[in-house]
């Protein structure tokens, strides 16, 4: 009789383990079968989002899975479902922070690179609306999330940084140079023209990568709508400074 008691304990343990495995198993099947397009994609936009600022906050080798995934509210299996790991996670970033610049500015470097400016004066009016328009995006509440990123990827580039330089940064780089090449009647290629633009879009990108000491050295409590008409004033004034220097002026 006690042979068959521990018989029955063993084989009653033995099935709660079988039906524990079975849960486990309909747990890691739900988090990495395919939930359907619109779901599917809810999912992937919660752990970019979430991405953004963890990785932002703590870098790649500082943010674990485990803090990604908790920060999105999803599953440890969403990662490796999704974007293949950690490292995919951190490329699609990268890749999601240059969609959103480019939705905001691409169109009209889309509208600028069509018509195609001839003369110094219709040079000068595309950049100034592509200067303001950078300087819009920058300074927006949406950039606070994804400027820790661009940051730490400038300070230590990795293959995101060259993602976002060739889908964003570059083409945004080539726009201001043709303008400046027509305003200067130089070769935009020429080392000139390249040093002028990447001026000219620093003097936009300290109003976010250096926001702080903005504020501070302004004394503005935050940039509402009176403090960017004053950068939009400084964006115009920068570009009418440029101008042929000494040995670059017609004879």
């Amino acid at each position: 009789m006690a042979r068959r008691s521990a018989n029955r304990v063993a084989a009653d343990r033995a099935a709660e383990e079988r039906r524990a495995a079975a849960r486990t198993a309909s747990r890691a099947r739900a988090a990495t079968e395919p939930l359907g397009r619109g779901r599917g994609e809810e999912v992937r936009l919660k752990l970019l989002k979430a991405a953004i600022d963890v990785f932002g906050r703590h870098g790649f080798d500082g943010a674990s899975t485990r803090m990604l995934t908790r920060a999105a509210g999803v599953n440890l299996q969403a990662i490796p479902y999704y974007f293949g790991g950690k490292e995919g996670l951190y490329l699609a970033v990268a890749d999601h922070i240059a969609e959103l610049i480019a939705g905001r500015v691409g169109p009209l470097a889309a509208r600028i690179a069509a018509r195609s400016a001839t003369s110094p004066a219709e040079a000068r009016a595309a950049l100034i609306e592509l200067g303001e328009t950078m300087a819009g995006v920058l300074v927006s509440e949406d950039a606070a999330h994804w400027a820790r990123f661009i940051v730490a990827e400038q300070m230590e580039p990795t293959e995101a940084f060259e993602r976002m330089f060739g889908r964003i940064m570059a083409p945004l780089l080539a726009t201001a140079r043709g303008l400046i090449g027509v305003m200067l009647h130089a070769d935009p290629e020429s080392e000139e023209v390249r040093l002028r633009a990447v001026a000219l879009f620093g003097q936009v990108l300290v109003f976010r990568v250096a926001r702080a000491a903005v504020l501070r050295a302004l004394q503005w409590k935050d940039i509402g709508a009176r403090e960017f008409d004053a950068i939009r004033g400084v964006v115009r004034r920068a570009v009418d400074a440029i101008a042929p220097g000494q040995d670059e002026a017609a004879p």
